[in-house]
């Protein structure tokens, strides 16, 4: 199977996409992905950032490395924009503000909370799968290369029991080991959200206006920009050209598939939109129907889940039904979380029932 393009490595050649908005591909090392793009946006000040990769070292030298190549320094980025609180997407925040001064935008749900801090990969199960297949790494455990990310230590304790029952994801236990170390120090890689916007804000990026675009689902504080003035959208990790983003069951929405849908149909809406800059992958232009295409997928795993319960025949628990839908390397707490999702998308429909065995695990029946 064909290498997604979410996960070819990153190239160090800076791009011009359109009038005033470079891209410029971070490197990373997540499970189903290798590399994030960061865009510039330039003006008459210098430059806005838009999610400017992982915290540490050695994206730090290829940000520094690709601002040179577009004849650009760190201390011309007066703004770095965050679509949304996942550590490959803010973690050079901080030293923008920092070493520049910059402003940091994010939406005002912004937080890396219980969610967050022991969060699991960005991409779906299948996807990884596939990527298995192809004969590539992707284990979910694994932690960055050592100096490839400053330790910083989340706000919040791991572990603990899902609301299905399970085990919450946990980094290594090398890397909580140093979250703490720097917790006693007093360091963080977390950065201030020094301007807060909300869905219809509008900032003047790239010399033009562009417009914020709520879109829950990812995560609860993802945004994205529209930029009316040439028909583009900055889509963050909402709509990705050939992957599909994680929608976890550990959410701060009582039905994240639920919001998701809502987001995607509102996006697909906007008028005039040809080209959408994603933060994995390369620039596409066909936004409706890479909508729509991400809905059919959830659509027919909701379908399957259904016909998973009748083959049951009785109620079930998320990990049983997550058992049903994924191979068995595939199995545990990313499979039971999207699992989970479906469940109660489902429950909320109407469309399943959920009751609680003797242990307090929900399970569940679905027609």
């Amino acid at each position: 199977m064909a290498r997604r393009q979410e996960q070819e490595p990153a190239r160090d050649d800076v791009v011009e996409l359109a009038p005033n908005i470079l891209r410029m591909e971070l490197p990373i090392r997540l499970p189903g992905l290798g590399h994030v793009n960061m865009y510039a946006l330039l003006d008459d000040e210098g430059a806005a950032v838009v999610d400017p990769g992982l915290p540490g070292p050695a994206t730090w030298r290829a940000i520094q490395d690709r601002l040179a190549r577009a004849s650009l320094k760190v201390k011309d980025i007066h703004t770095v924009v965050v679509t949304h609180s996942h550590p490959d997407h803010f973690g050079g925040a901080a030293r923008f503000q920092k070493e520049a001064g910059s402003r940091v935008v994010a939406h005002h749900r912004f937080s890396f909370g219980p969610v967050q801090a022991s969060a699991p990969p960005e991409v779906s199960v299948d996807d990884l799968e596939a990527q298995r297949r192809a004969g590539q790494a992707a284990d979910p455990d694994e932690a960055p290369p050592p100096g490839d990310v400053d330790p910083a230590p989340p706000p919040v304790p791991w572990g603990g029991k899902t609301p299905w029952g399970g085990e919450r994801p946990r980094p290594p236990w090398k890397r909580r080991l140093q979250w703490r170390l720097m917790s006693w120090l007093g360091k963080s890689w977390l950065p201030t959200i020094s301007h807060v916007v909300e869905h219809g804000d509008e900032l003047r990026l790239a010399g033009r206006e562009m417009f914020v675009q709520h879109t829950p689902g990812h995560t609860g504080d993802h945004i994205c920009l529209h930029d009316p003035e040439i028909g583009l959208l900055l889509a963050g990790d909402h709509v990705l050209p050939s992957i599909t983003p994680h929608i976890s069951g550990l959410s701060s929405s009582r039905d994240p598939l639920a919001s998701f849908f809502y987001s995607l149909d509102r996006v697909a809406e906007i008028q005039g939109v040809d080209l959408v800059l994603p933060a994995h992958g390369h620039p596409f232009d066909d936004l409706a129907g890479r909508c729509a295409a991400i809905k059919r997928h959830h659509d027919e795993r909701l379908e399957k889940v259904k016909a998973i319960s009748r083959a049951f025949g009785r109620p079930a628990s998320t990990a049983e039904f997550a058992r049903e839908l994924f191979s068995q390397r595939s199995w545990g707490s990313m499979a039971e979380s999207e699992t989970y999702a479906h469940l109660e998308h489902l429950r909320l429909l109407g469309q399943a029932d959920r009751t609680l065995a003797g242990d307090a695990v929900p399970l569940y029946v679905s027609g």
